[in-house]
């Protein structure tokens, strides 16, 4: 790969929803933005080996990009239509709040959250739209087909321009109720990131995650006052932090336990900390915590601890406890398991997570998690088994190196 070609992926990777929300903004048309932002990176991909990179590749981009969309427009003789659309959407909808952030990438979350669409809808259409993800990433995700991926993207922006859903930032009074479902979008968009599905991209997605953090920090402002906002921002800080030792130099996923502590960044540490001890204190006067507060709290066990071996489990294993109640979700009872298992031991934990086979049956962590505890009471071919599975559901060429490392050196 030239270095050319290099710029070119991580251009996209920073530029991808900076030029598609510039684009709506001008044309109110989701369609005509993801169509003209693909063709001007398809135009750069043509010219910058030649031509040299640009001094400002996210203004060309843009520029770039609005000159197809203009042409489309012209091409389709629907010009007054368009612009016509386009002022339905601007002039029809109430004034953005005073104050309100202004920020085009802001924009496009709550259009792509819009209560309107179903949440898989939403999902999907944030992690394309926003996130920049490919349609097989999306559907690695959601662990479903790609050709319902694709689906549920273009019924989302049907439905938006039939609707005319208003391209702003809700009102303060809307915000409250809005502001949950752009949430679990941004903790999807920080966790492929964090761990991206696909394998033929980088295993830790840099771009994602910093864009998933710049993006809470937007939303925090809005709402200061939110638990679950300030939540989700130190649960995204505190496992950011724990990026640079995440992947090996020889391009392994690196476990938590095998981690080197010394090279986690402590200013986001120390800031993810110090969001925590707030949502306490304010669950102290009787503010009960939410999902993210929660889990927030059990990363900030883990980050307390200098060493594995001092790692307060009964606290985390409490405080997974109080999760359940919230989430009864089978991921969450896996990762309560693990905590289980560093209490109680392995025997135990592997009883509990047998409970989930039949709903956790395509996902590799379940499988992994089920061959390290098998590992732990020498049952090794049965561990072997456990992670030849869990190889073939990972997407991830880092932790499939971890996964078939760990394997082999089962006797």
């Amino acid at each position: 790969m030239s270095d050319v070609d290099e710029v070119i992926i991580r251009v996209h990777h920073e530029e991808w929803a900076r030029v598609v929300a510039a684009l709506t903004r001008r044309f109110g048309d989701l369609d005509i933005a993801e169509e003209a932002a693909a063709e001007a990176f398809a135009t750069a991909v043509e010219r910058w080996p030649a031509d040299g990179v640009p001094p400002n590749p996210g203004a060309w981009l843009t520029t770039t990009a609005s000159r197809k969309a203009i042409d489309r427009v012209r091409r389709e003789n629907k010009r007054d239509d368009k612009h016509k659309e386009a002022r339905m959407v601007y002039d029809d909808s109430p004034p953005e709040p005073p104050g309100a952030i202004d920020d085009d990438r802001l924009r496009l979350i709550f259009t792509c959250c819009h209560p309107a669409l179903a949440m898989e809808a939403r999902l999907a259409l944030t992690l394309r739209m926003v996130g920049g993800l490919t349609v097989p990433e999306i559907a690695r995700a959601f662990l479903v087909s790609e050709s319902a991926t694709g689906q549920r993207i273009t019924r989302a922006k049907t439905k938006i321009k039939a609707a005319h859903i208003p391209y702003r930032v809700p009102s303060a009074e809307d915000l409250p109720a809005r502001v949950s479902g752009v949430l679990t979008v941004l903790f999807l968009v920080f966790n492929e990131g964090y761990l991206a599905t696909g394998s033929d991209t980088d295993p830790v997605r840099h771009d994602l995650t910093a864009e998933a953090i710049r993006l809470t920090r937007l939303i925090r402002a809005l709402l200061p006052d939110d638990g679950e906002v300030a939540g989700l921002l130190a649960l995204m800080l505190l496992i950011e932090a724990r990026r640079p030792a995440r992947v090996s130099p020889g391009g392994e996923l690196v476990p938590l336990a095998e981690q080197d502590r010394g090279a986690w960044d402590a200013t986001l540490i120390a800031e993810g900390h110090r969001l925590v001890r707030e949502r306490l204190a304010a669950a102290a006067a009787g503010m009960a915590p939410g999902r993210y507060q929660i889990l927030a709290a059990i990363n900030a066990v883990h980050t307390s601890a200098r060493e594995m071996r001092d790692t307060d489990w009964s606290q985390i294993l409490a405080l997974y406890d109080q999760l359940v109640r919230l989430d009864p979700s089978p991921v969450i009872a896996l990762n309560r398991a693990i905590a289980v298992a560093e209490l109680d031991g392995p025997e135990v934990a592997l009883a509990a997570v047998d409970r989930l086979e039949q709903r956790l049956a395509d996902y590799h962590a379940y499988h992994a998690t089920r061959a390290d505890l098998l590992r732990r009471l020498g049952r090794s071919q049965e561990s072997r088994a456990a992670y030849d599975k869990a190889i073939e559901l990972a997407g991830n060429t880092a932790e499939t190196a971890n996964l078939t490392r760990r394997r082999d050196q089962l006797r």
